[in-house]
Order: structure tokens, then C-alpha cells, then sequence
């Protein structure tokens, strides 16, 4: 019988696939609300098939050895993979799997909804009237700003970059400029795109900025100070990629200097720890990681997930290898 280790909870229909197939299934039930240890994940892997984890176990080399010789594959419950070390695995012939696609719809909405939330100052009147400071109705009450016909600046288009430009050029009629490493010409034509080459060249015009990128080496701290400086005082920055994309400090102290307006961000550059001076600051909005959260798509990537290490464990080609 397989054995498969599951760092820990996800959605029960995932768990119920594996175990329709026999397998073993073993959940790390003490990292339901804390995330997986590395002294836990060395013991969940021994003698284990098959590891289904999650974005912020850190899955390296250690970990794969501790699995030897049965560990076949790890399918991780996410679109990233930057928390398993791809070379390892190669070296050790052990499949690494994600769930891309999937979320798609559902991150999409999440940056929207921050998006409309930063500038219609949702946060902060919501906090303005629990405090008991709503008196009466006035003319400069919680200004905001329209989000129609202003300029996007969408950094990495993916699929969710890609999603994020639909709303926002059908529901509100906006400009949409994107950076990439290659331009789409089938993308600018069906939503009136510009393609902008260089970051640099493309921050200075833009009302709303929007990241999703993969984390790299070459897009940690993508977003830091010089970057933050040449943006309009009245633009807004959204992420809901990678926290390291953006340099917090430099973040923080952009928005307490009125560098720019507002941001709001779902994920952290020392996750789940946030820099202490953010969460101080009114002029943002921060959610725990929960851009995928809802119950359709946390269902669905358990599913996949489950799929890819039943494909692998049955000797075939999972459907979402990482390459």
C-alpha cells in the first residue's frame, strides 16, 4: 500500500480521492494552524510515496533524503513552487507537481476586490465608523478615487495578470499597461494593451499597479525604494504574488512619506511575519494570504493535487509536472 504524507489539512475531498485509491494516507494534524516544522516534515516523509504540501513547507534536499528510497513525488497544494528545491528533486529523480490554473478566477477577483478596497478607502471606513467616529454625512468624508478610466500597470502577464486586465478593461473601461519579459500582441488587441519594455518606463504612468510575478532571484525586491519613488504620489500598489517581490521596509516608508497613496497586499516578504511598521500605517490593506480562498478553489487544487500523485504513483505522466 502507498503512503502518502500530508504536511498539513487541506480540504477533505483531496483526502478523500487518495484514500479511494487505498493508499495510506498520514495528515500532519498539528500544523493545522501553524504550518508544518522541518523536524515534522523530516518524520512525515520516512517511508512515505508520495508528499502533498503546501507553499510554505520548505521542501529541500534533507527532506527528500529522509524520504529515500520510496519518495516518488511531491505535489504541491499551490500554483508556486518556490519552497521545493527543483534540483534537488531532479537529482534524486522524485516528481514535483503544482495546481496552476486552477485559481486562476479566484486571485483575480482577490486583487480586484484590494484594488477597489484601497481606493475606495474601504478599510478605513469600516474601522472610521466601529470606532464611533461617524457623526454626520460631509462633503471630504473618506475621499477615495474612481478606479474608472485610469491606467493599470500590470507587472507579469500570466494567466492572472491576464485575468485581472479583463476586469479591469471591461467593468471599468481602463488603460491597461503591462510589463513582461516578451510582449503579446494577441493580449494588447483584445484588450487595447500597451506593452512597456522596461519596468522603469512603464511605473511613472500608471494609477493602480498590480504584481504577479513568480519570485526569482531576479524579482526579489522587485519593487524597492527607487522603484516606489518614481511612482505617481497617487498611485496605488496591489500584490498578490510573492511577498519578497517587494522590499516592505521601502514599502513602509513610501507610504508613511506619502511616496505614493496607498497599497494593498495579501502576501509577505517574511511571511507570516509582517514589518511592524506596515501594520501601523492606514493607507494599506493587508490580508493573510487568502487571495485563493474560496471554498471552489481550495476544493479544486485539493483535487489536483490529489490527481497528480495518483497519475504518479500509477507510473504515468502527472498533468502537472513542474518542469
Amino acid at each position: 500500500m502507498s503512503r502518502i504524507f500530508v504536511t498539513r489539512p487541506i480540504p477533505a475531498i483531496g483526502i478523500g480521492i487518495l484514500r479511494a485509491k487505498g493508499y495510506e494516507v498520514v495528515i500532519n494534524e498539528k500544523a493545522e494552524n501553524r504550518g508544518a516544522t522541518k523536524e515534522e516534515l523530516l518524520e512525515g516523509v520516512k517511508s512515505a510515496d508520495a508528499v502533498l504540501s503546501i507553499l510554505t513547507d520548505k521542501i529541500d534536499g534533507d527532506v527528500m533524503d529522509a524520504g529515500a528510497p520510496t519518495l516518488k513525488v511531491i505535489a504541491n497544494y499551490a500554483v508556486g513552487f518556490d519552497n521545493i528545491d527543483l534540483a534537488a528533486a531532479k537529482k534524486r529523480s522524485i516528481m514535483v507537481t503544482n495546481t496552476p490554473g486552477v485559481l486562476t478566477n479566484t486571485v483575480a477577483e482577490h486583487t480586484f476586490a484590494l484594488m477597489l478596497a484601497i481606493a475606495h478607502r474601504i478599510s478605513e471606513a469600516d474601522h472610521f465608523v466601529r470606532a464611533g467616529r461617524y457623526k454626520a454625512w460631509g462633503p471630504n468624508l473618506l475621499l477615495g478615487t474612481d478606479m474608472s478610466g485610469k491606467t493599470l500597470g500590470i507587472v507579469g502577464l500570466g494567466r492572472i495578470g491576464s485575468r485581472v486586465a479583463l476586469h479591469a478593461v471591461k467593468g471599468f473601461e481602463m488603460k491597461v499597461l503591462y510589463n513582461d519579459p516578451k510582449p503579446n500582441t494577441e493580449f494588447e488587441k483584445e484588450f487595447g494593451a500597451q506593452f512597456v519594455e522596461k519596468l522603469d518606463d512603464m511605473l511613472p504612468h500608471c494609477d493602480f499597479v498590480s504584481i504577479h510575478v513568480p519570485l526569482l532571484d531576479s524579482t526579489h525586491h522587485l519593487i524597492n525604494e527607487s522603484r516606489l519613488r518614481i511612482m505617481k504620489k497617487s498611485a496605488y500598489l496591489i500584490n498578490t504574488s510573492r511577498g519578497p517581490i517587494i522590499d516592505e521596509k521601502a514599502l513602509a516608508k513610501a507610504l508613511r512619506e506619502k511616496i505614493i497613496r496607498g497599497a494593498a497586499i495579501d502576501v509577505f516578504e517574511f511571511e507570516p511575519d509582517i514589518v511592524p511598521e506596515l501594520k501601523d500605517l492606514e493607507n494599506i490593506i493587508i490580508t493573510p494570504h487568502i487571495a485563493s480562498a474560496t471554498e471552489e478553489t481550495r476544493n479544486k487544487m485539493a483535487s489536483m493535487a490529489a490527481e497528480n500523485i495518483i497519475e504518479a504513483l500509477e507510473g504515468r505522466t502527472p498533468p502537472n509536472l513542474v518542469e
